[in-house]
């Protein structure tokens, strides 16, 4: 059987970046199922994946835009210091709050200073090219 539509497949894998600084693996863990086609893990791996066999091992590339998509400046945010909860006023700390829609936004403070803090709304992976290696444990 091979990955195509509509299978459900569990694999391991370990994300590194171009600095080969691993980001994230399940590798000897819980692995990751999904239902390819249903969107369910970015597209670029998703698409890679297509034909892999029970067992396979593959090392696959995804360019920002098949992955977290490109950095978008307007998401990059302006602030009064004052805004921010005290004790989240440092740099990288995260925030979480409602857009006006009702979605939870989430950002991450990229510089603060006593007047105004810069707060980057986008994936954390956005702009970057993502380097996995995966190894399909089950098809079905």
């Amino acid at each position: 059987m091979i990955i195509e539509k509509g299978k459900t497949v569990s694999f391991e894998y370990t994300l590194t970046l171009e600095d080969n600084k691993v980001i994230d693996s399940n590798a000897g863990g819980e692995p990751l199922t999904f239902t390819h086609g249903s969107s369910q893990i970015i597209p670029g791996l998703e698409d890679q994946m297509i034909g892999m066999k029970t067992g396979d091992s593959k090392k696959i590339t995804v360019k920002a835009e098949d992955g977290y998509g490109p950095v978008i400046q307007e998401a990059i945010i302006e602030l009064k210091t004052e805004q921010v909860p005290e004790s989240s006023r440092k740099v990288g700390a995260m925030l979480q709050t409602n857009s006006p829609d009702g979605q939870i936004v989430r950002g991450r403070i990229s510089s603060i200073d006593e007047k105004k803090a810069v707060i980057d709304l986008n994936h954390p992976l956005a702009g970057k090219t993502l380097f996995f290696d995966v190894k399909v444990l089950d098809i079905k």
